[in-house]
């Protein structure tokens, strides 16, 4: 793959592992540094294709110049993702970003549960977002409402849910693999797979596994890309 300043500015898909604890804007913002470093350019267009949560790791779609037209394309392909719910528990986001506020029995949970209350988020669906998301509301972005204590009625949002299988029983954790739409929340698909399995939920790990035809194994971390754009190995900055 060819890593020079044209290329970059005509435009470039390029495939990052975002790591845990990073958001995808920090991502954005280190690789346009980098190219603008590297070839002395004032600015140079950089987009991500699909946010993944800062607490969430894989694949992520970034184009650079003319190639950033081209992002609604890539964020409306499907996507893989695998994981683990912890049962038996909610948090307000959802995931592990708020502290535990409720807790719940888990032990009318067995195998035949789990795997046939997953058939019921199969096709299409309209979802509630969590409130502790980046998706605007009355020109206000929810976790903004959520942040401040301020209550909002949430807008459901058509999704499509493709697969949803359990991989691995290791309760209270349960592993998980999905394939789904854009506009997914798998936060969301925690919380209500816990209300229907009556124990409560929420997502404890998520890795975004493939986004169509593009797969985590062809991404690079941002310290392998660094190391290209440097031109220098082992030299990062």
């Amino acid at each position: 793959m060819d890593y020079n300043k044209n290329s970059f500015i005509e435009g470039k898909m390029l495939l990052i592992n975002k790591p845990v604890g990073w958001t995808s804007f920090q991502i954005v913002n280190k690789v346009r540094w980098l190219i603008k470093s590297q070839y002395d350019l004032k600015k140079i267009k950089v987009g991500h294709a699909g946010t993944l949560d800062p607490l969430a790791e894989g694949l992520l779609i970034l184009c650079t110049g003319k190639w950033t037209k081209k992002i609604d394309e890539f964020q409306g392909q499907d996507k893989v993702y695998s994981g683990i719910f912890h049962l038996g528990a909610t948090t307000p986001s959802f995931d592990l970003e708020t502290e535990i506020n409720s807790r719940q029995s888990i032990e009318h949970i067995d195998k035949n549960i789990l795997l046939e209350s997953t058939n019921k988020f199969i096709g299409d669906q309209f979802q509630i977002p969590p409130i502790y998301s980046a998706i605007k509301q009355n020109g206000k972005k929810l976790y903004e409402y959520a942040r401040n204590g301020e209550t909002i009625e949430l807008k459901k949002r058509k999704i499509n849910i493709s697969e949803f299988k359990i991989t691995k029983i290791e309760l209270p954790k349960v592993h998980f693999k999905v394939k789904c739409g854009k506009g997914t929340y798998i936060r969301s698909l925690a919380n209500d797979y816990g209300l229907e399995l009556k124990s409560g939920a929420y997502l404890y790990k998520l890795k975004r596994e493939r986004i169509g035809g593009f797969n985590i194994k062809d991404a690079l971390s941002i310290v392998e890309f660094e190391k290209i754009i440097n031109k220098k190995l082992g030299q990062v900055f």
